[in-house]
């Protein structure tokens, strides 16, 4: 998947398919972290516009590779007010679901098509799941869309609160005033140098904050080992550089020069 110029990547599609129904909803994520992962099925629910009694999940690494569900993953379940039970390990049948519906993409969706970006695949996979889920299904003798709300009426309300998602964490800004967010650099405004930032991701956005107050804002980069600068953090902004000596004074870092050196360097 071309994710910038020059470089392409593998990556993960996320499928959610009902018990019932059969109606499928799936999106590509930019990582297999959880806060990703959390990310791109919260957006997937939303979609749906109810919360399922119980999500199966396999033994993802991020979600439940112990054997455990992950701590992201139990606060996400505990707002949604929903259970999450993992797959016995090995047994890909035991969500046949979801793996017969990831076999029909793989063999309806993927062949002849070409995409720009991971943006333009997951809006060519939208179009494709209308026409997917209008499709007659033998095996329930009917079509997802049309049963859709015989699922919903046994599922769950959306919590009035979204739960915790996507990437985030603290980090006291450097002088080189970027943060870093899976392996990608992005600006912060410098005059937040030496301070505490709040650093949020969710698959479209990387955001900053700093006691209250964005000081960045920047679309998420899917590639790897990228910088992302914004122009008003660069420009008009100078950005302190401390003298070597001063640095050693700082950290208590003694001067072992030879005193002959010194005087000749002088």
């Amino acid at each position: 998947m071309p994710v910038g110029p020059g470089q392409e990547r593998v990556l993960q599609v996320l499928v959610m398919t009902l018990g019932f129904s059969r109606f499928t909803a799936a999106t590509m994520i930019p990582s297999r972290q959880a806060g990703d992962i959390l990310s791109g099925m919260w957006l997937l629910i939303c979609g749906i516009g109810r919360v399922t009694k119980t999500l199966v999940w396999d033994r993802e690494s991020a979600i439940g590779g112990t054997g455990r569900v992950s701590a992201p993953t139990a606060a996400f379940a505990g707002t949604l007010a929903t259970r999450i039970q993992l797959a016995s390990p090995r047994d890909p049948e035991y969500k046949g679901m979801v793996e017969r519906t990831n076999g029909f993409r793989e063999t309806s969706f993927l062949p002849g098509r070409r995409f720009a970006s991971p943006t333009d695949f997951n809006t060519q996979l939208g179009d494709w799941l209308v026409r997917a889920n209008a499709r007659m299904v033998r095996s329930i003798g009917g079509r997802p869309v049309d049963l859709l709300e015989v699922d919903r009426l046994s599922m769950l309300p959306l919590p009035p609160v979204v739960p915790p998602i996507g990437l985030t964490h603290r980090v006291r800004l450097g002088r080189d005033y970027h943060v870093r967010i899976d392996t990608v650099d992005y600006s912060v405004d410098p005059r937040m140098i030496g301070r505490f930032v709040e650093v949020t991701a969710s698959p479209a956005r990387v955001t900053v904050v700093c006691d209250g107050q964005l000081v960045a804002d920047h679309p998420r980069c899917w590639a790897k080992h990228g910088v992302v600068t914004d122009p008003a953090h660069a420009d008009g902004h100078t950005v302190p550089m401390r003298a070597l000596p001063d640095s050693d004074a700082l950290f208590g870092v003694e001067d072992f020069t030879h005193p002959a050196q010194k005087a000749s360097s002088e």
